[in-house]
């Protein structure tokens, strides 16, 4: 139980620090806009980063699992909801799955 309270306790300082230091450091606003962009899209290329290869292996199936990101791509390329991207691509890999069945 101590080893699980001290892994948690580790974790919490760990993520934390990197939120409170940017703020304990910098005082003024960044006016710099390359690095207010670059700092806008860090959370969204980290994201991706994660995500991505979970996407591949998903399924079981590399083709699948392709069909299925290449329709949630398309979708929310042309702009459409969360919830239509994500069930539209299920919906894709289902199909997929079945017919190559």
């Amino acid at each position: 139980m101590r080893r699980i309270l001290l892994a948690v306790f580790l974790m919490a300082i760990v993520t934390y620090i990197p939120r409170v230091l940017p703020m304990a450091f910098v005082k003024k606003r960044i006016k710099s806009k390359f690095l207010r962009s670059f700092l806008f899209y860090v959370p969204f290329a980290v994201l991706g980063a994660m995500t991505f290869p979970s996407i591949l292996y998903s399924t079981g199936n590399l083709y699948s699992a392709l069909t299925g990101m290449i329709v949630a791509l398309v979708l929310a390329f042309l702009g459409k909801g969360l919830l239509t991207v994500a069930i539209s691509s299920v919906l894709a890999v289902y199909l997929f799955q079945f017919l190559i069945h």
